[in-house]
């Protein structure tokens, strides 16, 4: 069972038809300002509030002509804004941002979709594990990239150790096989397909909800865009708002069918518990109810746990990865 972490339809195209895209300048049709927004994985409901902004026409109300492209495994957000070959892209976590800023990249996140990070730590039903902290010194399959993500942060506040790093591949196989095993995963996909598939009531640990600060899902344009059409980022941003409010509150039908259309291993099911999921943990909204939003404070808070890490240097200028003025109310 593997999970996360040619498409036909208005607005939406597949990854291979990147790698024809060099260097351009965006156009405008019609009036309208084309952006090209990559997101990070294959359609899902944890990006339903773009397709919904654009199966409503909430892009084309505010004057965009938005294409949707749809992640993978081999889609790499960074390199493609490097490339210009998109305007807008979805990091999927903090540590994508600071990464950028370290590496010189001329890109910003300009809001954040998800309030929470969606990772987890999944275990089988057992006695002797009811909290992370009960986790120390127990093997843990994670991913490689989730080793300069939110382990430096479990390490810091709980004394893991990377000895008990296994090698996670996105496959639960491993998992299903092994009742002591522990493995990483988003609540909104993993604990539903291993208690449909696995047959099991797995135990599951938000990260976020033990302190884990970090955003996620942020929104990344190229500061070049931001120079020439700054008006068109914020409209997007609006615009992607209410796609998130829309899809989470009222009928997400249209969104769904631009998601099942671009990615048929989705179901209505699987689309409707990661909806759920989105709601009843938090993710998406703040309890305020604001969607998109950042802070500087909580930026300044994830970087200085990664610094103090070793994962980044303490004079590293993270601010410039970061820009507040397209939010709704800039903080």
């Amino acid at each position: 069972m593997i999970s996360r972490r040619s498409i036909v339809g208005a607005g939406l195209v597949a990854p291979m038809a990147l790698a024809g895209c060099g260097p351009q300048e965006s156009q405008s049709a019609g009036g309208k300002t084309q952006i090209r927004f990559a997101t990070d994985w294959r359609a899902q409901a944890e990006q339903g509030g773009f397709y919904q902004a654009l199966a409503r026409g909430f892009y084309a109300d505010k004057g965009l002509d938005v294409t949707l492209i749809q992640g993978g495994p081999s889609v790499n957000i960074p390199q493609l804004l490097a490339a210009n070959a998109i305007e807008m892209g979805l990091g999927s976590n903090a540590p994508i941002v600071l990464s950028m800023v370290q590496a010189g990249a001329k890109a910003r996140a300009v809001m954040a979709s998800f309030q929470k990070d969606p990772q987890v730590l999944i275990t089988h039903p057992r006695a002797d594990i009811k909290s992370l902290a009960d986790m120390k010194g127990k093997p843990i399959m994670l991913a490689d990239a989730s080793i300069t993500a939110f382990w430096p942060w479990l390490k810091a506040k709980y004394g893991f150790s990377d000895a008990q790093v296994r090698k996670y591949t996105f496959n639960s196989a491993p998992f299903l096989a092994d009742p002591n095993a522990i493995q990483q995963g988003y609540i909104t996909s993993e604990p539903y397909t291993l208690k449909k598939q696995g047959k099991i009531d797995p135990q599951v640990f938000l990260l976020a909800d033990a302190g884990y600060p970090g955003y996620a899902a942020m929104t990344l344009v190229s500061e070049r865009f931001i120079a020439r059409d700054g008006g068109a980022v914020r409209d997007f941003v609006e615009a992607t708002i209410a796609g998130w409010q829309d899809y989470l509150h009222f009928d997400p039908a249209p969104g769904d069918g631009l998601i099942i259309t671009a990615n048929p291993d989705m179901t209505h099911d699987l689309l409707a518990q990661a909806r759920d999921k989105l709601l009843a943990y938090g993710i998406v909204e703040t309890p305020a109810g604001e969607i998109g939003t950042m802070t500087l404070k909580r930026w300044r808070e994830f970087f200085s746990m990664m610094a103090a890490a070793g994962i980044y240097p303490k004079d590293m200028n993270w601010e410039s990865g970061i820009d507040l003025s397209f939010l709704p109310k800039a903080t």
